[in-house]
């Protein structure tokens, strides 16, 4: 169960479910119970109309139920973040089966989540996440950070039934393109260096503290942001005036206000000097691995799971999350070594080679379905 499903998928939840979903087809009979519109390998699901003066928390509710009340002759049920936990628990409850769920974040670290879904969608999400949490047979962090996450923030689990099964990439998929049509495209000039951000227009992302860094950055540099999907108005407009002041004090800042594509994005990773990723909050963060998987140097927050997948000083550099002045000088610091940039980049593809498979997170996450199956 899960919110999003190609074609849409805009965060690493979803890239995450997209791809383990592949690799357990591989291995055992998979149903996926998605939102939205109709989908050919998936069975998607719509709000309530009635529950619409609800607001959003009350109609992913109801797309909970519904997909609850669809689950036939499964033998688990494995939700994904607090828009489908719902649905898995009374899932479980219905046709007393497991419940695996797997965080990828946790409402109570993400209080600017009030924002987007307003006082009481928030009390709604939070209800949903904890019901799930507190009551799931197996609950999967993408991390240890995660785990850790889990426990401090729900006590009431016990930490027997968290596992650790961290996310993986696809590195036939996220390899070197030495092709440059997409930086032409949106105009990125290939004579200069240039450095990265990938990600949505939200607070955990951090994308504020990289502009405020970026007047600092070296002033050959080029900035490239590609974001979009803004959480709520007032965030995006933070950051559409700290962008037009950034452009007032240096050239070539291009922000591209939209989600792109996959190979688009592959091919403005392959070639960027530097790719930064500055969280304030970070279960993981696939889009790390996907930068290592393109051979490029991460620059990224010291926060929650980064610290297990970019290793300091070998495929990037850490700092400390909210600080911009940190974030600049590691950021020069990179763009100044060309080679020793180019060395972390080959580090990196090598350690999500060695560690960081689809592959094996499906091999785990059959071998936990498995021994709940046994169990129940």
């Amino acid at each position: 169960m899960t919110r999003e499903w190609p074609p849409e998928v805009y965060g690493g939840a979803g890239v995450h479910v997209e791809y383990l979903a592949r690799e357990l087809r591989q291995l055992i009979d998979v149903d996926v119970f998605c939102f939205g519109a109709p989908r050919e390998d998936a069975r998607a699901f719509g709000p309530w109309d009635d529950v619409a003066a609800g607001g959003g928390a009350l109609q992913t509710m109801s797309v909970d139920l519904a997909m609850a009340a669809a689950v036939d002759g499964a033998d688990v049920v494995h939700s994904h973040t607090w828009y489908a936990n719902l649905g898995g628990h009374l899932a479980k409850l219905l046709r007393q089966i497991p419940h695996v769920l797997t965080t990828h974040s946790l409402e109570p670290q993400r209080p600017w989540k009030a924002e987007q879904l307003g006082a009481g969608g928030y009390a709604l999400s939070s209800f949903c996440e904890r019901t799930a949490i507190e009551n799931a047979d197996a609950v999967i962090g993408v991390s240890a950070a995660m785990r850790d996450d889990v426990l401090s923030s729900y006590p009431a689990v016990a930490a027997e039934r968290v596992s650790v099964i961290h996310n993986g990439i696809d590195a036939d998929l996220y390899r070197p393109d030495a092709r440059t049509e997409v930086l032409e495209r949106y105009g990125v000039d290939r004579a200069r260096p240039y450095v990265l951000f990938v990600g949505r227009i939200t607070r955990q992302k951090g994308l504020l503290h990289l502009v405020h860094a970026a007047r600092d950055f070296d002033s050959r540099a080029q900035v490239v942001l590609c974001a979009g999907a803004p959480d709520e108005p007032e965030h995006e407009r933070e950051v559409v005036e700290a962008v037009e002041a950034l452009r007032a004090s240096r050239d070539a800042v291009i922000w591209i206000e939209k989600m792109l594509e996959r190979p688009e994005v592959i091919q403005l990773l392959t070639h960027a000097a530097v790719f930064v990723v500055p969280s304030v909050y970070e279960p993981m963060g696939i889009v790390n691995l996907e930068a290592m998987a393109c051979e490029t140097a991460v620059v990224a927050s010291r926060v929650g799971g980064i610290p297990e997948v970019v290793d300091d000083g070998v495929t990037g550099l850490l700092v400390p999350p909210a600080d911009p002045e940190a974030l600049a000088t590691a950021v020069n610091e990179v763009l100044r070594d060309p080679e020793r940039a180019r060395g972390m980049g080959e580090a990196g593809r090598k350690r999500v080679l060695e560690r960081f498979t689809w592959t094996a997170v499906a091999k785990e996450t059959v071998a936990l379905y498995e021994r709940l199956v046994e169990q129940a």
